[in-house]
């Protein structure tokens, strides 16, 4: 890897919604341990990314950070991990 080249940083999260064109929204959730409680609780993030692939809805995907490609698109699909069960 050279100096001016960054490693992408790659997530993994299920399609929650594939309406719109060429593009789809992932759910990313985490475990997270509460600060005083030390319970741990479950948060999630909400991606849009670009789906070349075709991903439908309930689909394991991974994504990577990309340029900005609109004002709320900075992801793209890279593979599907698994295939929803329709």
């Amino acid at each position: 890897m050279s100096d001016n080249q960054k490693q992408a940083r790659t997530l993994q999260g299920r399609v929650v919604s594939n309406k719109m064109d060429k593009t789809v929204t992932v759910l990313i959730e985490r475990q997270v341990q509460h600060g005083l409680l030390g319970k741990i609780i479950r948060r999630s993030t909400k991606l849009h990314a670009q789906d070349d692939l075709g991903a439908n809805e309930g689909d394991v995907v991974r994504i990577a950070e990309c340029r900005p490609l609109s004002k709320t698109k900075h992801h793209r699909v890279v593979e599907i991990l698994t295939r929803a069960n329709v």
